[in-house]
C-alpha cells in the first residue's frame, strides 16, 4: 500500500473518532450535566461544617496552601446525583493515628459516626484514613479524613520549620439529593 494512502486512510479514522467522540460529549452533557446549577447555599453549609477547621495540636495549613482555607466543589461525572464537598488541607508533623485519633474523638463529640469498611478483617481505619457518617437536616453527610490526598495542585508543601511531615485532607460531602452514599461506594 502506498504511504500516501495509508496517511490519509489514518486521517480518516481520526476524523471520525474525533466526530464521535464530540457526539458522545453532547449527549452526556444533554442528559445532566447542569445538576450543579445552584448549589452554592448547599455547599456554603458543607464549609462551615466544624469538623473542618478542627486539627490536632501542631497542624497546619500547607505554606503554599495558607490563606485558601475551604474549598469547595460539585462533582457531576459519575452519572450519578451530583457530589457535594468541602475540603481542607493540613500538615501535621505527628503520625497517622494521631491524626485519626484527633478526629474521632472529634466526629464522636460531634455526633457523627464511624464507618467501617465492609471488607471482611478490614480495620475501622487504615493507613489510608477514615470515615464518618450522619444525618443532618436531612442530608446524609460524610466526613473523611485522607492520610493520602492526591490531585492537589499545586502539590501541597509543608512549613520550611517543620520539615517532613505528613499532609492529609479533612472532607465532607453529600449527594445533591442527600442520598444515603457510603464511604465503601
Amino acid at each position: 500500500m502506498h504511504p500516501r494512502s495509508r496517511s490519509a486512510g489514518t486521517r480518516g479514522a481520526l476524523a471520525a473518532i474525533l466526530l464521535l467522540s464530540s457526539v458522545f460529549l453532547g449527549a452526556c452533557s444533554a442528559l445532566g450535566g447542569d445538576g450543579c446549577q445552584d448549589t452554592g447555599a448547599e455547599l456554603g453549609r458543607l464549609a462551615e461544617q466544624p469538623l473542618l477547621a478542627s486539627v490536632p495540636a501542631g497542624a497546619s495549613a500547607p505554606a503554599n496552601y495558607r490563606g485558601v482555607g475551604v474549598t469547595t466543589g460539585c462533582d457531576d461525572d459519575s452519572g450519578g446525583a451530583p457530589w457535594l464537598h468541602a475540603d481542607r488541607l493540613y500538615v501535621f508533623p505527628g503520625r497517622a493515628d494521631d491524626v485519626i485519633g484527633h478526629y474521632a474523638r472529634a466526629a464522636a463529640a460531634a455526633g457523627w459516626r464511624l464507618e467501617e469498611d465492609p471488607a471482611p478483617g478490614a480495620p475501622p481505619a487504615t493507613v489510608e484514613g477514615a470515615c464518618w457518617s450522619r444525618t443532618e437536616q436531612g442530608r446524609h453527610l460524610l466526613f473523611q479524613v485522607d492520610l493520602r490526598p492526591q490531585g492537589f495542585s499545586p502539590e501541597p508543601e509543608p512549613e520550611p520549620e517543620v520539615g517532613t511531615a505528613l499532609t492529609y485532607a479533612v472532607s465532607v460531602g453529600t449527594e445533591r439529593g442527600g442520598g444515603e452514599e457510603t464511604c465503601w461506594h
